[in-house]
């Protein structure tokens, strides 16, 4: 589009994106969401650039998959040390950002988690005479980070809030993230809410599964994700007289208790562990062939599968609580349900929505059109060339 002679000259620069893991070797929410703006970035003309750790097989320190460039900046550092983030991994990560300082590019979108990244990232930015815009999937607090890490949370917390004072720009993914941010003492001028999108045509076109589930479960395999809570709903129903046959897929830490849970429980015939599932049309097509998505987690900065499952045309159960904003996403009694993070209510829940499944498909656009992509990469790209030309 030829701009207005009086105006400035939107441009379209070089996006450097900084996250430590990355699709496809990572499955979360924010992975997908890279990987999506990634590639569509690249279709429209800008040049996007992946730093992230050494994640292929191949040698090479850098990568092409779908135009987007990734970049090894160090070697692949376990994310997790248990079931907690590595910090060790987070230092190693932080100081091979400083790496950026011989890159080219325009403006760093970064991801806020794990903090230590964003203070190098401010220093090559501020070096390089570029922007920094980050990110924020959700704001831990300080009563989380206690709750989280006992006294070195106290620390915790403290660095949460001096790195929200380091992006020029903070892109939150829901309006309630950019309300704790504000709460923080983050300027409003300095947070814009951009959502994540969905993908419904390409969901659309996925066959259903083979197998049919009444309760499909997915995401990565940690303790706030609660999905002990699920299986004990499963075996609560199940002495009710309601047998729910369920698919939890992913990997992660709480994988080998789940396991346990369910055969101290008996109801091995009811619940099939997937494991890790490569191709993301196989998730789809999991949900597809499921009745309801079951979304216990207690803490969620988006959750991108609620929309997922939404286009599958599955409804939704997931948390009444303050950390889940996935909860955000969920019409009550529309699209889903949302209750208490505790086996009975949340398997109350699950059996009323198997037995009177709501109408999904009938509601489906109109919930979905505010998460288109096309949309979304519009405000981004207009966000980063603004970026751009406030550092030239």
């Amino acid at each position: 589009m030829k701009p207005a002679a009086s105006g400035p000259v939107r441009i379209a620069p070089r996006v450097a994106i900084v996250s430590d893991a990355i699709f496809p070797y990572n499955k979360g929410g924010k992975e997908v969401r890279y990987h999506e703006i990634g590639r569509r970035l690249v279709a429209s003309g800008v040049r996007v650039d992946v730093y992230s750790m050494h994640w292929w097989d191949d040698d090479a320190k850098s990568i092409e998959i779908d135009g987007v460039w990734f970049h090894a900046l160090c070697k692949n550092h376990a994310l997790y040390s248990g079931s907690r983030r590595s910090i060790r991994q987070a230092l190693w990560f932080s100081l091979a950002c400083l790496r950026l300082l011989g890159r080219r590019f325009d403006v760093i979108e970064a991801d806020h988690m794990p903090y230590l990244p964003l203070f190098a990232l401010r220093v090559v930015a501020t070096l390089k005479r570029r922007q920094l815009v980050v990110t924020w999937h959700e704001v831990w607090g300080h009563r989380y980070w206690v709750e989280y890490l006992g006294f070195a949370g106290r620390i915790a917390a403290m660095l949460e809030l001096f790195a929200m004072r380091l992006p020029n720009l903070i892109v939150a993914d829901v309006q309630e993230t950019a309300d704790r941010l504000h709460a923080c003492g983050v300027a409003p001028s300095r947070v814009v809410v951009v959502p994540i999108g969905v993908d419904a045509a390409a969901i659309s076109a996925v066959p259903r599964g083979d197998r049919h589930f009444d309760v499909v479960c997915v995401g990565r395999l940690l303790e706030h994700k609660r999905v002990n809570v699920l299986i004990a709903a499963l075996a609560d129903q199940r002495a009710r007289g309601n047998v729910l046959t369920c698919a939890v897929v992913g990997e992660g830490p709480e994988c080998d208790a789940l396991a346990w849970q369910v055969r101290e429980l008996g109801i091995e015939d009811q619940v099939s562990f997937f494991g890790r599932v490569e191709l993301h049309a196989d998730v789809w097509a999991l949900m597809k062939s499921s009745t309801v998505l079951a979304l216990p987690s207690v803490r969620e900065g988006f959750g991108i599968v609620v929309l997922e499952a939404i286009a599958a045309g599955a409804s939704v159960v997931t948390s009444d609580h303050e950390d889940n904003q996935a909860r955000s996403l969920v019409d009550d009694g529309i699209t889903g349900v949302v209750c208490a993070s505790e086996p009975i209510a949340f398997g109350e829940s699950l059996a009323r929505l198997v037995r009177e499944p709501l109408a999904i498909m009938d509601v489906r656009d109109d919930v979905l059109k505010s998460f288109d992509w096309a949309a979304i990469i519009a405000s981004l790209q207009d966000i980063y060339a603004k970026k751009s030309r406030v550092a030239a």
